[in-house]
């Protein structure tokens, strides 16, 4: 490297893609080749860059281990004139992880001359992470041993494990993704780095896109560079990973602060880039511009959803979308959102009326696919349940011995249902292999929460991309994708103000007014505090905060609680239905759900885990119900 006083990096925003060790690592060899033409020579790719970070226990392959060592070598043999940073798995095949399996770390590669460089005094050649999440979509304790379980087993402090790693020319404080989010720990890894005198903070992560997250991590970020007065290089990679139940976004955002915590951004979100800064080595010198900290709104949701459902369909093999299109606002949120990067001729509109439905409902799906201009026919299903209500409604069934019968009955309620899987599971279904593609599931996530949906009905589907949205946000959804993005009434304002309704029965008639049993407003503020918050609430602190008269300040709910309800009795009424389902049958159809796209914090799936306990109430609501009721 140059002997002046600035470092001529370049920080590799890449897609990466998990379970495709090799494809990962002819991108990072592509982008070595490009920075020694550039005369870059600190050259840093993101945590986990090789293996990808959610893939499951593909882990415990051990050819898949190899492979992800062999590429590893790779990038070490080519790191000839430049230094060069990436994430891998680093593994120690003379010990073990608690699981009996080979021991392996998250580790952090530093390569140089072709050979790996390790830390001052360090036992490896790589850092090891020292926080391991495992909250949310992260379960890293699986597979993975922590520097801090390393120094417990040599006798050591975790901090005499983690030291600088030193080049030819410079000190390299790195770290990995969570390493950076310390506050809650009793360790930190900043402080340990920074009081080593390092000359660059390098923070390789894998980090999802999550609304508002960027906001803390500037703010945190930021403050951490201020504080060490040591600039921070801060690399994240873009693309999609999952689970199996849950959907990642990952936006990049990839940064640059200086010892001011003033930022150098790699651009737009979600998009594959370099970001290439000359840096000061003096640590006085100001280079960036101040940290702009904007919540995240539709625009970002919007992005990461047309993002993540695209990517999803590429890796599935999907070309031609089926959207059963009811009229209402979430399936034409849904069909808008496949309209901005799908061809016309590969969207199908399907809308299933029944006796139930309105010709209001039923104009507005035919407008939105002459607004798309795709396909769309409708497929009344009246006949087919008229068919299913002959044949079991009064059917006599009787034991195989003969010695009991009984004779079944549609109710209504089962009949609704009947409506919802005949739409679903036969007319979309078949009509989705007929054209060639799947079929989408449109609900969001107040119905998620509380199972307003069917099972094998509307709840099918290979991907539920909003249903990580509660309903007033998909409403505000629709009003920035007709103003900012279409510039036009793509979706109809009639879908936007017809009062939300399944229209499976009379008494969801939508031109008389009638329809869902929620008030959207208020139910998904209840249903935030139940899902959403990070100390999540119950049924009890909800009942303590109405009485005490500050549940609409403390749910952020614009409104008056006591103006919904005729009385206690019926807010006590309505709090318990609704927590019945979250915890009871809501919870048994979430497990059956198709995978959910996540784009806020808490997202069903494996984010948000659950057990089938059943409804529950603490000793304390039972108390404070009967001091409100007067039954004590």
């Amino acid at each position: 490297m140059s002997a002046t006083k600035t470092v001529l990096i370049r920080a590799v925003q890449m897609t990466v893609h998990p379970g495709r060790p090799a494809d990962n690592v002819a991108s990072m060899l592509e982008a070595i080749a490009t920075a020694k033409g550039d005369g870059v020579e600190l050259l840093v790719f993101p945590e986990m860059a090789i293996p990808g970070y959610l893939v499951a226990d593909e882990w415990e392959r051990e050819a898949f281990l190899r492979e992800c060592e062999a590429c590893g070598d790779e990038i070490r043999a080519a790191s000839d004139g430049l230094v060069v940073v990436f994430g891998n798995i680093g593994i120690d095949r003379t010990r073990r992880n608690e699981d009996g399996r080979v021991r392996k770390y998250n580790a952090c590669f530093v390569a140089e001359d072709r050979a790996f460089l390790r830390g001052v005094g360090g036992r490896y050649d790589f850092a090891i992470k020292a926080l391991l999440p495992n909250y949310r979509e992260f379960d890293d304790s699986r597979h993975f041993y922590d520097l801090r379980k390393l120094a417990l087993e040599e006798g050591q402090r975790p901090e005499d494990l983690l030291t600088p790693i030193r080049t030819r020319d410079l000190s390299l404080g790195c770290i990995l993704c969570e390493d950076a989010w310390d506050a809650d720990y009793s360790f930190s890894p900043w402080a340990v780095l920074a009081a080593q005198d390092v000359d660059l903070l390098i923070n390789i992560s894998c980090s999802p896109f999550t609304a508002n997250k960027n906001h803390k991590r500037n703010r945190v970020f930021s403050a951490h560079a201020e504080e060490c007065r040591t600039p921070l290089i801060y690399v994240n990679n873009v693309g999609l990973q999952d689970n199996g139940k849950t959907v990642y976004t990952f936006d990049g955002s990839s940064c640059i602060y200086d010892g001011h915590g003033n930022q150098v951004t790699a651009g737009d979100p979600f998009v594959a880039t370099t970001l290439t800064h000359a840096v000061p080595l003096d640590k006085s010198t100001s280079f960036g511009e101040p940290i702009q900290l904007v919540d995240d709104g539709a625009a970002s949701l919007y992005r990461a959803l047309c993002y993540g459902t695209q990517l999803f369909m590429d890796r599935c093999g999907v070309k031609r979308i089926a959207i059963g299109i009811s009229g209402g606002i979430d399936s034409a949120v849904v069909a808008s959102l496949y309209s901005g990067f799908l061809a016309p001729e590969n969207l199908l509109l399907v809308n299933m009326p029944s006796r139930y439905n309105s010709a209001t409902t039923r104009s507005l799906a035919k407008t939105l696919a002459g607004n798309i201009g795709c396909f769309f026919v409708e497929v009344p299903i009246e006949d087919s349940v008229k068919v299913t209500t002959s044949q079991l409604d009064g059917l006599q069934i009787e034991s195989g011995d003969g010695k009991q019968q009984h004779r079944l009955e549609l109710s209504d309620f089962v009949l609704e249902n009947v409506q919802a899987r005949d739409r679903s599971s036969r007319v979309l279904a078949a009509l989705a292999a007929a054209f060639g593609g799947v079929f989408t599931c449109n609900a969001n996530k107040s119905e998620a929460t509380v199972g307003y949906t069917t099972l094998y009905g509307d709840l099918a589907g290979y991907l539920a991309n909003i249903a990580d949205l509660w309903k007033t946000e998909v409403i505000d959804l629709a009003h920035y994708m007709n103003d900012a993005i279409f510039g036009a009434e793509r979706i109809p304002q009639g879908s936007i103000d017809v009062v939300p309704s399944a229209e499976l029965s009379a008494a969801q008639n939508v031109d008389e007014g009638r329809g869902d049993p929620l008030v959207y407003p208020y139910h998904d503020r209840i249903f935030t505090s139940w899902v959403e918050w990070w100390n999540r609430a119950t049924p009890e602190d909800l009942l303590a905060w109405y009485i005490d008269g500050s549940l609409e300040e403390r749910l952020d709910y614009d409104g008056s609680v006591r103006d919904l309800f005729d009385d206690d009795a019926a807010f006590v009424a309505d709090l318990e239905r609704w927590w019945n389902l979250y915890q009871g049958m809501a919870l048994a159809k979430r497990i059956q759900a198709p995978p959910i796209l996540a784009v806020k914090r808490r997202t069903f799936g494996f984010d948000h885990r659950e057990s089938q306990l059943g409804p529950r109430y603490t000793r304390q609501y039972a108390a404070l119900k009967a001091q409100l009721l007067g039954n004590a």
